[in-house]
């Protein structure tokens, strides 16, 4: 194709592998149980730093991950990206295992308006007026929401943040540091804690619900792994503004799992805060796309 760069199309093809793969995600999980949701981010952890190490070694890395090591403000970062993924994954996994789905496909639409909020308060970007307009939209879903439903919806709020911070930390980092190296390092951070939390429970529920549970748990390490490396190479290879764009998908599919297959329930204050999360992303995709019209005209002027 004319005028797309490679990079741009193996970009769009990692962006649209990782959040389809995140959003068929709640299929995974009830058959891990009956390991706690602890355990179960406990052995990602584990098996997934076994995955990128072979990684690393495919792709003769090692010189890499050296020099990342050596950085101390990557590893901060990644220190950082580090305790925000732990912190998405506790609660998404307890989301899906505990019945709240739908909240968690919530938070992953709110996430787009996450990531312009802290473009203002990080980045200190200015505001476009359908842009300021789609956060009052998002915030009033959350308040519809908490009024009609009687609580907060505190998973999504969290995964929300959780995962648009990271994803901050992954862009700051990320045009440094290659997808396996940055993944390896945030395992490997983690992996000390996840490790003594498995020892305590002398192995959790691993090995004792027969082989294909097992299994299973192992298998964790690649599934986290994959959309994890597609996502920090789409980061690469994509403006952070087109990553958010693709990620409604990740959502979407969320949302059909909980209520067509979980059969979870939806309420009309769910609906109704939806609808507005809705329009709200529909003001930023039209910001988005006057935006990048006229950033063309200009450039062909």
């Amino acid at each position: 194709m004319r005028g797309v760069s490679t990079p741009t199309r193996s970009g769009y093809a990692l962006a649209f592998a990782a959040f389809g793969m995140w959003g068929f995600f709640p299929l995974f999980f009830p058959l891990l149980e009956p390991a706690t949701p602890l355990e179960i981010v406990a052995h990602r952890v584990v098996w997934s730093l076994l995955v990128c190490l072979v990684l690393v070694a495919l792709g003769r890395g090692w010189a890499e991950l050296a020099s990342v090591l050596r950085s101390r403000r990557s590893v901060l970062l990644l220190a950082l990206a580090a305790v925000l993924l732990a912190a998405n994954w506790l609660t998404f996994v307890f989301a899906v295992l505990a019945g709240h789905t739908v909240d968690s496909s919530l938070g992953y639409y709110i996430n787009p308006l996450v990531t312009v909020a802290l473009a203002v308060l990080v980045l200190h970007e200015r505001l476009r007026p359908l842009q300021w307009a789609a956060l009052g939209l998002g915030a009033a879903a959350v308040v519809v929401i908490t009024l009609g439903y009687g609580t907060v919806p505190w998973v999504a709020l969290v995964l929300a943040g959780s995962f648009g911070l990271y994803g901050l930390m992954k862009n700051r980092v990320g045009r440094t540091v290659g997808a396996a190296s940055g993944m390896a390092v945030e395992t490997l951070l983690l992996t000390p804690l996840a490790a003594g939390y498995l020892l305590v429970l002398g192995g959790g529920t691993f090995g004792r619900h027969g082989a294909g549970h097992a299994v299973l748990l192992a298998l964790t390490g690649l599934a986290t792994t994959l959309p994890l490396l597609a996502f920090a190479g789409a980061t690469r290879r994509l403006p952070l503004s087109v990553v958010g764009l693709v990620q409604y998908l990740t959502p979407t599919l969320q949302l059909l799992v909980a209520v067509l297959v979980f059969r979870e329930p939806m309420p009309a204050a769910r609906w109704w805060g939806f609808a507005l999360v809705w329009c709200a992303l529909t003001l930023l995709a039209v910001d988005s796309f006057r935006t990048l019209q006229r950033t063309r005209l200009e450039s062909r002027g």
